[in-house]
């Protein structure tokens, strides 16, 4: 099921951005997990992932992750205790680099 996902989403992003053959989907893999804290630290990572790549300087600035919307319905004792994460020890392959091609960086 994923594959197909992935191989209609690409397409159709590709479509849109007029870039036949673009990877979409080329850097993902899948993890079970099983305890809380595990979830919420990769949370943050994923919050944190636009600011450690320099796209924004606060990761709620950036429209395409749900930082804004945590740190508009969360509790301050959530924002606060997810802000306290370390999420710098999880070891994920990245090769991403930003493409700022016919977009204007902020």
């Amino acid at each position: 099921m994923l594959g197909v996902l992935h191989a209609r989403t690409s397409a159709w992003v590709n479509r849109l951005d007029n870039r036949p053959g673009r990877q979409i989907w080329h850097n993902f893999w899948e993890t079970r997990l099983t305890f809380q804290r595990s979830y919420l630290t990769r949370l943050q990572y994923v919050h944190e992932n636009p600011v450690r790549h320099g796209l924004v300087p606060v990761a709620a600035q950036y429209p395409w992750c749900s930082a804004s919307w945590f740190m508009r319905t969360a509790s301050a004792s959530q924002i606060k205790n997810l802000g306290k994460l370390k999420s710098d020890r999880i070891m994920v392959r990245d090769e991403f680099k930003p493409v700022w091609e016919g977009f204007e960086r902020s």
